[in-house]
């Protein structure tokens, strides 16, 4: 298939193995931010070809694993209320709460919907409007600008039943907050090439000098990870720490200025909880007071949130990368896809379905 054959050849691959064997000198241990990166690199495995001493450590980036338990609590309050449509994209219905998730929500009578893009809900809204209709707004700089220009849509088309439960999250704080952990192991990143192709590179240049660590944008099929990782490496081995771009294709230093300038328009930056990491200072996005009006939080009072984790859930550590999911005294027998205990096993992006639907039951480098 073209545009996607091309990254994957193996011929090609076993090029850049012998590249990375030959170009270490010593162990490193490189972080990939994204869950994409991380399905490719176990799913194909990847991490377990690379030469010895080379070690991956599986990121914070995957979406639905780093929304907070209180916001799904919050959510699914919201969505217990007579009158309200609660829609979200389909993994977020399967994550668990403190005592349930949407889909049993749903099960006993609550009108929660699957949708596939944020517009689908401000359509459900303009069609029922004797309903509340809010949407589940989650994730990084990708997913953020539609949200942003849902908004827009809504406040042209005067809807006043239309509203978003928003937990955005930015990048370059959980980045800066991992680096500043005294325990952390991280000496290189591959930076997630979509969030880059949103907002280009050059919130890495600052972090990349202050903690002399280099970062590489790159893609997400086996030949990026592989090129990302070697470029990693070379760097290490010169003792440089820079920004480079793995994913020329799609990124451009500057990013995309109509997503930046939604996102300036309709959200700005706030004090935001991670998930496994905690409250990072300037860490995620909220409504911009001129569109608070479609703040679900202000919207429905559902008051404070008593959130509780499953004490056998390891999911913050995994996270961080601190711990694997086959370190977890859990996985894969209380916890499966089928019958998940933290967001990880649920995301088609979570480190813990990644490796649970590759077969991994032992250490992995």
């Amino acid at each position: 298939m073209k545009y996607l054959d091309e990254y994957r050849d193996p011929a090609l691959g076993r090029e850049l193995l012998g590249r990375l064997a030959r170009t270490a000198s010593r162990p490193w241990r490189i972080m990939e931010v994204c869950g994409g990166q991380t399905h490719t690199l176990v799913r194909q495995g990847i991490d377990e070809l690379l030469p010895a001493g080379i070690r991956m450590i599986h990121g914070p980036g995957c979406p639905v694993c780093v929304t907070p338990l209180e916001t799904l609590d919050r959510a699914m309050a919201v969505a217990a209320r007579p009158g309200v449509t609660f829609t979200s994209f389909g993994d977020m219905l399967r994550v668990p709460g403190s005592t349930t998730d949407l889909l049993a929500l749903r099960a006993r009578g609550a009108d929660v919907r699957v949708v596939y893009s944020p517009m689908e809900a401000v359509r459900i809204a303009e069609e029922n409007p004797d309903r509340e209709v809010v949407f589940l707004a989650v994730g990084f700089e990708t997913t953020a600008p539609a949200n942003a220009m849902t908004v827009l849509h809504a406040a042209r088309l005067g809807l006043a039943n239309f509203s978003l439960l928003v937990s955005h999250v930015l990048v370059p704080p959980a980045m800066t907050a991992l680096l500043e952990d005294p325990d952390c192991e991280v000496e290189a990143f591959l930076a997630a090439g979509h969030v880059c192709a949103v907002m280009g590179w050059r919130e890495y240049e600052p972090i990349a000098e202050r903690y002399q660590v280099p970062v590489v944008v790159t893609g997400f099929e086996p030949l990026d990870l592989l090129e990302g990782i070697l470029m990693a490496v070379v760097q290490l081995e010169e003792g440089r720490y820079d920004v480079e771009n793995q994913y020329a294709r799609a990124v451009r230093r500057r990013g995309n200025d109509e997503a930046q300038l939604a996102l300036a328009r309709v959200f700005r930056v706030t004090d935001r909880a991670w998930r496994g990491i905690g409250t990072l200072p300037a860490g995620g996005l909220e409504l911009a007071p001129e569109y608070a009006a479609f703040d679900a939080v202000r919207r429905f009072e559902v008051g404070a949130q008593h959130s509780v984790e499953d004490p056998d859930c390891i999911a913050g550590a995994i996270l961080t990368g601190a711990r694997l999911p086959t370190d977890c005294r859990a996985y894969g027998i209380r916890c499966t896809p089928r019958t998940p205990l933290g967001a990880p096993m649920v995301s088609s992006e979570g480190t813990c379905a990644a490796f649970h639907a590759a077969g991994r039951t032992g250490s992995t480098p």
